[in-house]
């Protein structure tokens, strides 16, 4: 039996850990999951919500790490994680996306020799100022698996000099949550329409801190979404980090024409997502939902490490300034959209590829 522990921190790991979890569960000969939550997203709304929606079970460990700056958060999940893995010896850490836990807790495994797999490995920006995009890059150097969820990821990996029989190209974890779970999504929508009394309306997520740290970039960004409004609703369910920099801003009085919510759970997310006109985020796991979906989506970043959503998807990129949004999402409304298709192995069967290549390796 192998013995697989699980690290997730923030709420983009928990649709990524939950079918590989799931999958595993049907083979308790084979499988013994253990699930490590390092607290890195603490606030109800941001993190149990998702336990409950995506059926995970209670973590086995809660490292209780909170928020910080990039470094004391890393080195918090670092000096709690070590006495973890000590205790419960895996056979294989599996660490998911881009976050500081992802790093912190590869970088522990590295020291102790516990083997890694990574999963949505070799996406890159090839922005550096991105905090994300050093995670990243640092986590798959020291991986032992890297399961990617696209053909210009296993690419960036080759270019990089990681070993071919490293990587393995599984489709993106992501479609498979959603495809699990987007019929219950759908069942919600009645209530969300009487709710937030919606017809026509654009869906908007912002966090980054290059969109909501920088006050005249903020500035911008909402002016776009209150001329937007004009035409159509604009709803907003606001993180806390942008809800502050909207506070500290001084743009409440600004923002009062637009539907500005709480933070949403998965399934709320997932059926006003799939009922969108168009999506304006700055999120990654958004960029490849809405291209499953087929709604139009503007990604108000200068580049993406998903660029196969832009691709093949139904994804663009767009300037974040209030000349260069109103315009691209108008011009979407109206029904200038961008077409696109399903990429390649997003079919809601990556956790079987993955559960089957982890049952299947032999070191090196």
């Amino acid at each position: 039996m192998k013995r697989i522990l699980f690290v997730v921190g923030a709420r983009p790991n928990f649709m990524k850990v939950a079918p590989i979890i799931r999958e595993m569960a049907k083979y308790p000969q084979d499988f013994e999951a253990i699930l490590v939550h390092t607290g890195q997203h603490y606030d109800i709304d941001m993190s149990k919500v998702f336990f409950d929606e995506l059926e995970l079970p209670n973590p086995d460990v809660n490292l209780e790490v909170g928020s910080g700056s990039h470094t004391w958060q890393t080195a918090q999940v670092m000096l709690r994680f070590e006495p973890v893995v000590l205790e419960y010896n895996p056979d294989w850490v599996i660490v998911v996306g881009d976050v500081n836990s992802t790093l912190a807790c590869a970088l522990v495994c590295s020291k102790l020799r516990i083997r890694v797999a990574h999963v949505e490995a070799g996406l890159r920006s090839f922005d550096h100022t991105m905090p994300e995009e050093i995670n990243r890059l640092l986590t798959d150097q020291i991986a032992s698996l890297l399961f990617t969820p696209s053909p210009d990821a296993n690419e960036n990996l080759l270019r990089e000099g990681i070993p071919p029989k490293k990587i393995h190209f599984v489709g993106n974890i992501m479609i498979d949550t959603l495809v699990r779970l987007l019929p219950k999504a759908n069942q919600r929508w009645p209530s969300l329409v009487e709710r937030f009394g919606l017809n026509r309306y654009v869906l908007v997520t912002l966090h980054r801190p290059s969109n909501v740290d920088d006050p005249g970039t903020l500035a911008q960004v909402m002016a776009a979404l209150v001329e937007i409004s004009k035409e159509t609703p604009v709803l907003v369910p606001v993180h806390p980090r942008t809800r502050q920099r909207i506070a500290e801003s001084g743009l409440q009085s600004v923002a009062r024409s637009l539907q500005l919510v709480e933070p949403l759970g998965y399934l709320d997310f997932l059926a006003l997502e799939s009922h969108a006109d168009v999506v304006l985020t700055d999120s990654g796991g958004v960029q490849e939902e809405t291209t499953y979906l087929g709604i139009p989506c503007l990604t108000a970043r200068p580049n993406t490490e998903r660029p196969i959503t832009v691709t093949v998807g139904t994804n663009r990129l767009v300037e974040s300034k209030q000349e260069a949004l109103v315009p691209a999402v108008l011009a979407a409304l109206d029904g200038g959209r961008k077409q696109g298709v399903v990429p390649e192995l997003w079919d809601g069967m990556s956790a079987k590829r993955i559960v089957h290549t982890i049952s299947q390796f032999e070191s090196f």
